[in-house]
């Protein structure tokens, strides 16, 4: 299997990259990036590319592949509506139509979050946003999964970009198998997701196309 990944320098991204390179079933993971991330693995290739509202550039590069993890992704605090919706919504629908454009029975699995809107119609923003990128994603023909998780725990090393993420989780991560016990189908980890998201391929377009923690938890299960 040809995978590719979208924000694997995220914490979310590491996860999901991780899990791809201990499956065995995956051959080749390709690596969209701003900047190098100088990976040294036999099945990774890095693209460096500077424009994420136009893949033309590099469309020769998206062929053959089986599946899309959509990773990338900002916190919608400190950013205007027009900006959070250029990195939200067009990035991701840029993605999408550029990948699919030589792979018509690709995996598009997309990294949402608990809460998003479906109705575009809420008070939240980045909620509505979400639930428009959901939507548009889901009226494609590819076979696009919405990945809801609430709060993700990092697992082996996986770190958060965002500084304040990064002091959160290092002051509260020992606390994360009580609040699993609390709330177990509002939380998982960077390793469940990444299983998850390489189960989902198997399912070539069936079976529920919006997962919740309790669903990620489940498919990402060893």
């Amino acid at each position: 299997m040809r995978v590719i990944i979208f924000g694997a320098s995220g914490m979310v991204g590491q996860g999901v990259l991780r899990a791809c390179l201990l499956d065995d079933s995956v051959t080749d993971v390709l690596l969209v990036v701003r900047r190098p991330m100088n990976m040294t693995h036999p099945k990774v290739r890095e693209v460096v590319h500077a424009d994420f509202a136009d893949f033309s550039a590099i469309q020769s590069e998206l062929q053959g592949l089986n599946a899309c993890f959509y990773c990338l992704g900002v916190s919608a605090a400190g950013h205007k509506e027009a900006d959070y919706t250029r990195i939200t919504y067009d990035y991701t629908l840029a993605a999408a139509r550029a990948v699919g454009t030589d792979n018509p029975t690709l995996t598009f699995a997309y990294v949402s979050g608990e809460g998003t809107d479906s109705t575009e119609n809420g008070r939240a923003m980045w909620a509505r946003i979400k639930g428009r990128t959901e939507n548009a994603l889901l009226a494609t023909d590819l076979h696009a999964y919405m990945f809801r998780p609430g709060y993700i725990q990092p697992r082996h090393g996986a770190v958060s970009r965002t500084a304040s993420y990064r002091a959160l989780y290092r002051l509260t991560s020992w606390l994360y198998p009580v609040l699993h016990r609390l709330a177990p189908r509002h939380t998982t980890t960077t390793e469940h997701v990444g299983r998850a998201m390489l189960a989902v391929v198997e399912r070539k377009g069936e079976g529920p196309r919006i997962l919740t923690s309790a669903d990620i938890n489940q498919l990402g299960s060893p």
